[in-house]
């Protein structure tokens, strides 16, 4: 019986994750019917819109800090690490997505973990800067959200089956280290 509800939560969730990247004012009824699901059994996982918000940020945050973990973990320099981890989350980028266009001030243990991972990221950019891989001149905040919308771009691209998603994540890795110029 546990399987059941395990693999009915996870429904529940891919579908909230579909909708809400396609139309951020989706319904619980829209997800409940993606999912499969009536809106009891949606109510049964997740009582209203703010418990499942909860939720998706919760679990965007842990996948993609363990796709980064798992591809990018061992790399040998910050320059590996970066490239690594834009291949990695580049499919997941749908949940990048929803973390930056939802409030995830809204519950403090989302906002709690959502503030370490961005305090993650900005030491990994400071040591970044350290080793020559972005210039030291540039806030971090800046080089964070040049990353973070060039993965979006990417996921872009995948989504309307434009590249694949190392063909993408290969286009935001060059415009992150040569930027748009061409040669010259």
């Amino acid at each position: 019986m546990n399987k059941i509800k395990l693999e009915t939560r996870d429904a529940i969730i891919e579908a909230a994750f579909q909708i809400y990247n396609e139309n951020a004012g989706a319904s619980l009824g829209d997800i409940a019917d993606r999912a499969g699901v009536g809106r009891a059994t949606l109510h049964r996982y997740f009582p209203g819109r703010d418990e499942l918000m909860a939720a998706l940020a919760m679990i965007a945050l842990e996948e993609l800090e363990a796709a980064i973990e798992a591809s990018a973990g061992k790399a040998q320099s910050y320059e590996e690490y970066f490239r690594l981890a834009i291949q990695a989350v580049v499919p997941l980028a749908n949940r990048q997505w929803f973390l930056s266009h939802e409030a995830v001030d809204a519950d403090p243990e989302v906002a709690k973990a959502y503030d370490a991972s961005r305090a993650e990221m900005h030491a990994e950019i400071e040591k970044a800067k350290e080793e020559g891989l972005f210039d030291a001149d540039l806030p971090t905040f800046w080089i964070d959200e040049v990353i973070e919308n060039l993965t979006y771009a990417a996921w872009s691209m995948v989504r309307k089956g434009e590249a694949t998603p190392k063909q993408a994540a290969d286009l935001a890795w060059r415009t992150l280290m040569n930027g748009m110029k061409g040669d010259m």
